[in-house]
């Protein structure tokens, strides 16, 4: 089962994730996520602790390949009636078609070697008119070299490559670059109509 790097899992764990992951959160509360979410590459669980704490009525889904960070992500959310954490794969999804009405992706696609297929998951298990929200590193030299000397598998993302990807599978994506164009944040809709 692949695992996150040393240096990943510690800035997982770390206090300055979870300040980020407050922003995160902040920021995803402003979209309508509706009540079923899922929350692909959850690391230790903080962006969704942050926002169950606000909203403990959600249904909230995390899953990550790396079976400790699974681990941290089911103690964190313990006291959340409405969560759970557990270990898959974000390219094959143990979930039903349209069982989400939101699917949340916080900094881990480019972890993703074929994260095209990870895409067109999300879009199988998004409901009708839901929502694929999240951020992710854009492939620039700063972001190339970090992964390169961090030593994790990775394939960053173009923001042409991802809205192309999305559209290949029935979704309308707004993105916005921030962080000096090293970050995009994306909302991809889901077009497809109800059955």
């Amino acid at each position: 089962m692949p695992v996150m790097s040393r240096f990943e899992r510690a800035y997982c764990c770390s206090s300055m994730w979870r300040s980020s992951s407050s922003a995160i959160a902040r920021e995803l509360r402003a979209q309508r996520l509706g009540h079923d979410i899922l929350e692909i590459g959850s690391g230790s669980g903080s962006v969704a602790q942050q926002l169950l704490s606000s909203e403990p009525e959600l249904a909230w889904t995390a899953i990550d390949i790396d079976p400790q960070m699974t681990r941290a992500a089911a103690a964190r959310l313990s006291g959340f009636p409405n969560a759970s954490a557990k270990t898959g794969d974000a390219t094959a999804l143990p979930f039903g078609d349209d069982s989400f009405d939101s699917v949340v992706s916080c900094l881990m696609l480019h972890h993703i070697i074929d994260w095209e297929k990870a895409v067109a998951e999300v879009a199988r298990v998004l409901r009708p008119g839901g929502a694929f929200v999240g951020y992710d590193l854009v492939r620039t030299p700063l972001a190339g070299l970090f992964h390169r000397l961090d030593g994790s598998p990775h394939r960053l993302l173009v923001p042409g490559e991802f809205d192309a990807e999305c559209a290949r599978n029935g979704l309308t994506v707004s993105l916005q670059s921030s962080l000096l164009g090293h970050v995009m944040r994306f909302v991809a809709r889901n077009k497809r109509e109800e059955k």
